[in-house]
């Protein structure tokens, strides 16, 4: 339960009191976050219901999903865009990502990750319940990408901060058995959507391309930080829902 409550409080708005926070707690929050990333998605959808159109409807969901966010993933990637964006070396650019104020590159990113989910979240609304999947599967594959990047052998970019928290605190057993659960829940779910691939697809890409974020964002940063971890949340939200939209 202390894990569950740090996973709460840390990533979305809902007010949590937390009593305990170390490592401990926080790698199992981590590995929780999927479970987390479930309950956005499915509250998140609501607007989908509303008789209005589909791009509309899209657009209220993922604005919901902000809001239940605090935006918090949001400003990580435009941090990171700004950071990654300014090619200098990395405490320069980690000195960029602290700044409160976002640059051009983070305004760039923000514009075309929520015009891309809107967009790809809209092409399937001939089935309501399929939009629900597949926007529940989007949100828990960004959650399930937070295990990976806190997985053991991923350092933090530096010393304090959210990201030295979390960073090493998951095992690499426990990551991959997080994403089994997670790849057959798609395939449960897979259905609705009219393919049964589609979702466990676009777990799976989702959450290859914020390993290749992770990737870079290592070899760059030298690890990991607050930012980094919410750019990685939008990259693989972003991503599952666009190969949902190509294949379902």
């Amino acid at each position: 339960m202390d894990g569950l409550r740090f996973a709460v409080g840390t990533l979305t708005a809902v007010p949590v009191r937390v009593t305990r926070v170390d490592r401990t707690v926080a790698g199992r929050a981590m590995l929780l976050a999927p479970l987390v990333g479930l309950a956005l998605g499915l509250v998140a959808a609501l607007p989908l219901a509303l008789p209005v159109a589909p791009p509309l409807g899209a657009l209220l969901a993922i604005g919901a999903l902000a809001l239940l966010t605090r935006g918090l993933h949001l400003d990580g990637l435009a941090d990171l865009a700004d950071g990654l964006g300014s090619a200098k070396p990395a405490p320069q650019a980690l000195d960029i990502m602290k700044k409160s104020d976002i640059g051009p590159f983070g305004v760039l990113a923000l514009l075309f990750v929520i015009g891309i989910q809107t967009f790809a979240l809209a092409e399937v609304h001939e089935l309501p319940a399929g939009q629900v999947a597949v926007l529940a599967t989007a949100c828990v594959t960004g959650r399930l990408a937070l295990a990976w990047a806190c997985r053991s052998g991923v350092p933090a970019a530096r010393p304090g901060g959210l990201g030295a928290m979390v960073a090493q605190t998951v095992r690499p057993r426990a990551a991959w058995a997080a994403t089994a659960l997670v790849l057959l829940a798609a395939c449960a779910a897979g259905p609705l959507t009219g393919r049964v691939y589609a979702l466990p697809l676009a777990a799976l890409a989702g959450l290859g391309a914020a390993l290749l974020l992770l990737r870079h964002a290592e070899r760059r940063l030298g690890g990991v930080t607050g930012d980094v971890l919410g750019a990685l949340v939008e990259t693989a939200v972003t991503t599952a829902l666009v190969v949902t939209a190509i294949v379902a």
